[in-house]
């Protein structure tokens, strides 16, 4: 089985030498995975704007850069512990993340 976290990527939209190199980039599957987040929640938190829209390679796929996925187990502890998406947002705009 080929591990996609590491495999070399397609060039993408808007690459300059200021974002993730491809070895950093995650596909939404290896995200979901590594989260235990569906589809719908990575979507939903990326409307929100919890997270920053992911990049996509030519053929559409989404690709995430790998520190997503420690944001996102924040997301999901400070959510099981009581605080709401809302308040999760403002936290992080507060703190200059997301």
């Amino acid at each position: 089985m080929v591990d996609r976290a590491r495999k070399a990527r397609p060039a993408r939209k808007g690459a300059d030498a200021g974002e993730p190199a491809a070895a950093d980039l995650l596909p939404t599957g290896e995200v979901m995975a590594r989260t235990g987040l569906s589809r719908q929640v990575l979507y939903q938190y990326t409307a929100m704007g919890l997270i920053h829209e992911a990049d996509t390679t030519a053929a559409g796929h989404r690709l995430y850069p790998a520190s997503v996925v420690e944001h996102l187990r924040l997301i999901r502890e400070l959510n099981e512990t009581g605080y709401t998406l809302r308040d999760i947002k403002e936290i992080f705009f507060q703190r200059g993340q997301r």
